[in-house]
C-alpha cells in the first residue's frame, strides 16, 4: 500500500540563495496525524509549500502514489488540501457557498456535484447554516473553518495547516482542535501550539534549519527537554 505522502531527499533554496531545505525525507501512512514543529525559519513552511507544488525543489515527492512533476501537477494538488495560515489568504468570493464551490468549479464537476460536495463539506466543518453567509464578515475562527471546507471539498487525500489556531481565542480554539480530532483524513500540521500537538497528535516531526532533526512518537519526543530547548520549543 502507497504512503499519503512521500518526501526522498528533499533540498529547496531561495532565489538570494538561503538554503530552506537540506535532503528532508518524510512518510506519512493513510490517515496518520502528524505534527510539524519548529523554531520560525525551521523550514516548515517551505515544506508545506513544496507539496504541491507551490515551490519546487530538487528530490522526489509521491501523493497517494502520484509522483508530483508537471504531468500530474494538477492531480497532486487535488490530493493536497493546503490550508494557509490566514484564511484570508484563501477566501476571496463573494459568499461562503462559492467560496467552497470554488474548487470543484475549476476541476470541471457538474453543478449537482458541486453542490453536493460544498453541502458535505459544509456540514463536515459544522457550518452548513453559513452557506449564504459572506466569508470575509465571519470571526476568524468561523473562516478558518470555512477555508478547511474550501479543501474538503475537493476530497484530497491529505490535510495540510498551516498554523491553525494561530489568532484564535480560546473558544475558537477549542472548537477547532474538536474538529481536527473528528476529521478522518490523513492529516500534517505546521504549528507553534504544543498543547495542541500533545493532544492531538501521536506523532511528531522536529524539523530546524532545513533538517528533520527528530521524528517520533510525541510523548516521547517531549519528555525530552534537552531536545526541545536546543531547537526553540518548550514542553507544554
Amino acid at each position: 500500500m502507497y504512503s499519503s505522502i512521500e518526501v526522498e531527499k528533499l533540498s529547496y533554496s531561495y532565489p538570494d540563495g538561503h538554503v530552506a531545505l537540506r535532503e528532508v525525507s518524510l512518510n506519512i501512512s493513510p490517515c496518520e496525524k502528524v505534527a510539524l514543529v519548529g523554531p520560525n525559519g525551521a523550514g516548515k513552511s517551505t515544506l508545506i509549500l513544496n507539496l504541491n507544488g507551490i515551490l519546487r525543489g530538487q528530490g522526489k515527492i509521491s501523493v497517494a502514489g502520484l509522483e508530483l512533476n508537471e504531468k500530474n501537477l494538477g492531480r497532486v494538488r487535488a490530493c493536497v488540501g493546503l490550508v494557509f495560515q490566514s484564511p484570508d489568504d484563501q477566501l476571496f468570493s463573494p459568499t461562503v457557498f462559492e467560496d467552497v464551490a470554488f474548487g470543484p468549479l475549476y476541476q470541471g464537476y457538474p453543478e449537482v456535484e458541486v453542490r453536493q460536495r460544498v453541502k458535505e463539506a459544509l456540514a463536515v466543518v459544522g457550518m452548513s447554516d453559513y452557506v449564504g453567509r459572506v466569508s470575509h464578515h465571519l470571526s476568524v475562527g468561523e473562516k478558518k473553518r470555512i477555508a478547511i471546507a474550501t479543501v474538503l471539498s475537493m476530497k484530497p487525500e491529505l490535510l495540510v495547516l498551516d498554523e491553525p489556531t494561530a489568532g484564535l481565542d480560546p473558544r475558537a480554539r477549542r472548537s477547532l482542535i474538536n474538529l481536527l480530532r473528528e476529521l478522518p483524513i490523513t492529516m500534517l500540521i505546521s504549528t507553534h501550539d504544543m498543547l495542541m500537538v500533545r493532544e492531538l497528535f501521536p506523532r511528531m516531526v522536529i524539523m530546524d534549519e532545513g533538517y528533520i532533526v527528530a521524528d517520533g512518537e510525541t510523548l516521547e519526543l517531549m519528555e525530552n527537554e534537552a531536545l526541545l530547548s536546543a531547537h526553540g520549543l518548550e514542553k507544554p
